[in-house]
């Protein structure tokens, strides 16, 4: 019995008429969880965040707290909707979370003079504090992971991991969009 998927078949597929092969096809072996590379990034994802939580746990941390610390200190995203779209969450589970940091007095959130629809937020010296004792926690999980990679090999990874976000990326560009601006 066939399992349904909505998957392209390689004839429909977009790389087929290119010049690389298609790595997977319609069958749902080709799926399998050891081969699925979307499911190991996720998998990977998990694991960095599962380790990174338990080392941030004594800071009083969770992913979901040093993360908005991390990019309105380092991305400079200051609105609870930059944060909302760079944690791929909802406006309500911004506001919580900084509510939550808030409380422990790590962000602050203030009106914008301009604009009063609009909430800017900063971190505090407090925030700033912890923020530094974050960055070489994560740098110690990333390195944990990639114990035994050579340099070259790293490298290898990062640009591979890229150009998979390249070609995700243009495939969200509209179908009338210049080659040139792909």
């Amino acid at each position: 019995m066939s399992v349904p998927s909505n998957s392209p078949t390689p004839s429909t597929n977009p790389m087929a008429q290119g010049t690389s092969s298609c790595f997977y096809s319609d069958r749902f072996g080709d799926l399998n969880a050891d081969r699925n590379v979307g499911l190991l990034i996720r998998q990977l994802h998990i694991l960095f965040h599962r380790i990174i939580d338990l080392r941030t746990a004594p800071l009083g941390l969770t992913a979901n707290q040093w993360r908005p610390l991390l990019l309105i200190e380092h991305k400079g995203m200051d609105t609870p909707a930059e944060l909302a779209r760079a944690m791929n969450v909802d406006s309500g589970a911004i506001t919580r979370m900084l509510d939550r940091l808030e409380a422990k007095k790590f962000v602050r959130r203030e009106r914008c003079d301009t604009d009063r629809r609009v909430v800017k937020i900063s971190v505090t010296d407090e925030g700033l504090a912890l923020s530094k004792q974050v960055t070489p926690i994560i740098a110690d999980v990333l390195n944990l992971h990639l114990q035994g990679f050579s340099e070259d090999e790293i490298r290898m990874l990062l640009a591979l991991l890229k150009r998979m976000i390249t070609n995700g990326e243009q495939a969200l560009l509209p179908a009338d969009t210049p080659p040139s601006a792909k």
